[in-house]
């Protein structure tokens, strides 16, 4: 027995000093700082750490074989992606450590510049679709993804004193859906062409008002929602957490987000078609952003599929935001 308890001592302990090892290299630290934020090509992970494409490869490949990165091919490239809520939880704690340290040198405020720089190039291109597609984005999302999806997720807000922001609105179908059983919907979208169409539909509501903005930087006062809506517009963001912490800037205490996007998927083709950013996303993820814009009482459920719909299937995931009482509360914790 006692050499058995020794056994796992030791498989623990060099579990530790392997990743202590990887973690000792200031370049595979920044390449998991980038990581974390964007799933990005090894040309995009050279361009953003300004290294030469044989050392980022090499610490790719280490930083693969460890577990702190996984890859999925994309056309004739691959794409990266730090995997940093581990299942264990010492792996955690042990890159919390070595995060809040890293993440102060300058070479990491250099790196957060040029990743920005590529982010907005891959708005810009997927802007350009929403503009071409604006006056057939209803028939298109009908095509993919049904008339019922809605239906399924929206009866958890309806409240007839909310003031509810429709983020991310498209044409305005959520809005129609929602605005006669609440009190005010603020709809947002940062395409002109999308706002347009929407106003077409939308025109005859009175408790409507459309906005001109960027989910990252909400067009909205502090704590001025009652519930937020983002149906089917994060994986089209090339930052959709930083558009989770607005949400949790602009809900009041105990307001709450609903989101309705598609599960992981391998439809590659979406990117090129479509302007898709993601390929769907994890029950995990989404909870992990929650948190960070102190969104609580997590729910996440797949959502029941349309035999019309040609799509991934759905989920929807809900919270609401905390008070600061508790805030301060779950910190302490």
């Amino acid at each position: 027995m006692n050499g058995l308890i020794q056994k796992t001592d030791q498989e623990i302990n060099a579990a530790v000093f392997d990743w202590m090892s990887v973690l000792a290299d200031p370049i595979r630290c920044r390449l998991l700082l980038v990581l974390d934020q964007q799933e990005l090509t090894v040309s995009e992970v050279c361009a953003v750490l300004q290294l030469p494409q044989s050392t980022v490869s090499r610490h790719l490949k280490i930083l693969g074989n460890s577990g702190w990165v996984i890859s999925r091919r994309d056309g004739t490239s691959r794409k990266y992606i730090a995997i940093l809520d581990r299942e264990d939880k010492a792996a955690g704690v042990l890159w919390d450590l070595v995060r809040e340290q890293v993440s102060k040198g300058a070479s990491v405020q250099q790196d957060r510049i040029r990743l920005a720089d590529i982010l907005a190039t891959r708005r810009a291109k997927s802007q350009s679709f929403f503009t071409s597609a604006a006056a057939h984005w209803s028939l298109l999302r009908r095509d993919l993804f049904g008339t019922q999806f809605e239906l399924a997720a929206l009866p958890a807000l309806l409240n007839p004193q909310w003031v509810v922001g429709d983020l991310g609105c498209g044409t305005g179908q959520t809005t129609a859906a929602i605005a006669p059983f609440v009190g005010r919907v603020i709809a947002v979208d940062d395409s002109e062409a999308m706002l347009e169409a929407a106003k077409q539909q939308l025109g005859s509501l009175k408790n409507v008002e459309l906005r001109h903005g960027r989910l990252e930087a909400l067009p909205l006062e502090d704590e001025s929602l009652d519930a937020a809506i983002l149906m089917l517009v994060l994986h089209h963001l090339p930052e959709p957490q930083r558009s989770i912490n607005e949400v949790g800037r602009v809900l009041k205490p105990g307001g709450s987000c609903l989101i309705v996007d598609m599960l992981p998927h391998d439809r590659d083709d979406y990117r090129q078609e479509m302007g898709h950013l993601w390929l769907g996303f994890s029950e995990s993820r989404i909870d992990r952003w929650f948190e960070s814009a102190a969104i609580s009482k997590f729910v996440f459920r797949a959502l029941p599929t349309d035999p019309s719909a040609m799509g991934p299937a759905l989920f929807v995931a809900s919270g609401q935001k905390r008070s600061p009482e508790a805030s301060r509360s779950t910190r302490r914790g």
